[in-house]
Formats: C-alpha cells, sequence, structure tokens
C-alpha cells in the first residue's frame, strides 16, 4: 500500500512538471472544498463573470508574491470572481493568507478552496506554481501564465472588459 502511494505522487508530480502540459482551455468539471469542507463544483461557480483562478501553494515564495500583489490590485478585480485553490492544509492556508493577502479571504468575489481530491494538476494543466488561469464569461481560456511578475497582463484584459 505504501509503496503504491509513493507511485502515485511521483506520477502525479512527473505530470505536474511536464513541459508538454497545456492549461485547460475551458473550465473542466471539478469538486473542490470550501474551508468548512463543503464542496464547491464548477456548477457552483459565477456565471456571467469572467474567473480568475490561482493555483498556490503556501511554501512558495512565488505564491506570496502573487498572492501579495493580488491583494494590492483587488479593487480593479471587483468584477471578476477569483478562485484561490491550493492542496495546502487549512490551518496553513490560514496562516498564509494572514501573511500575504489578509483583505483576500474577505472579498464577496473571492473563495478560497482545498483541493483534497488532487484534481487541480490533472484537470487544469498547470506547469507550476503559482498557475494564474483567466477565463471568459464562456468559460474559455483568456489568459494562463505562471510567473509571480505578470499579474499586470491579467489586470490589462480585466480591465478592458470593464468598458
Amino acid at each position: 500500500m505504501r509503496t503504491s502511494l509513493i507511485i502515485l505522487f511521483l506520477c502525479t508530480l512527473m505530470s505536474f512538471e511536464s513541459p508538454a502540459q497545456k492549461p485547460a482551455e475551458t473550465i473542466p468539471n471539478f469538486i473542490f472544498y470550501n474551508l468548512d469542507n463543503t464542496p464547491f463544483t464548477n456548477r457552483d461557480l459565477t456565471v456571467g463573470k469572467e474567473t480568475l483562478f490561482v493555483f498556490f501553494d503556501v511554501t512558495c515564495d512565488h505564491c506570496q508574491h502573487t498572492i501579495k500583489a493580488l491583494s494590492t490590485h483587488i479593487k480593479e478585480c471587483k468584477k471578476i470572481s477569483i478562485y484561490l485553490i491550493t492542496l495546502d492544509d487549512k490551518s496553513l492556508v490560514n496562516d498564509f493568507f494572514n501573511k500575504y493577502g489578509k483583505n483576500l479571504p474577505g472579498e464577496k468575489n473571492v473563495t478560497v478552496l482545498q483541493d483534497l481530491r488532487n484534481q487541480f494538476i490533472k484537470q487544469f494543466g498547470p506547469r507550476k506554481y503559482p498557475s494564474v488561469f483567466l477565463y471568459s464569461p464562456e468559460k474559455r481560456l483568456l489568459l494562463y501564465d505562471d510567473d509571480d511578475q505578470t499579474l499586470g497582463k491579467f489586470l490589462k484584459i480585466i480591465n478592458a472588459s470593464k468598458k
């Protein structure tokens, strides 16, 4: 059993680091969990808005930069739905937001989710942490990036759609 778990972990890790990994062109089906352990699926997404997914790890310094930047620009993102997804434990997630994005969990358009079933990597196709996906109201991919210095690209698209 233990060997099987190790092999499963290594296979998941190897697929996450694959350079051939491509981001999902449309929002896939998924089941994540709110921090109170209630399920959250793709059917629960806000309809008719652009959707921003940020896949992060609490120990990743690039993720810390991304969350800080998003926290600073949250007023520019009021018209979109933001979903912050992690594989990490709830207590670590709470500490992370207290340090790097204290205002984010309290925003009406921000939802923090845990990927307790390890689906995000397989379903969305991120290349590394942090991975940011912006989808249109029609659930089509507008922009994907995994560089913590490129939030400005996303903000340009978000701001352009407000006009």
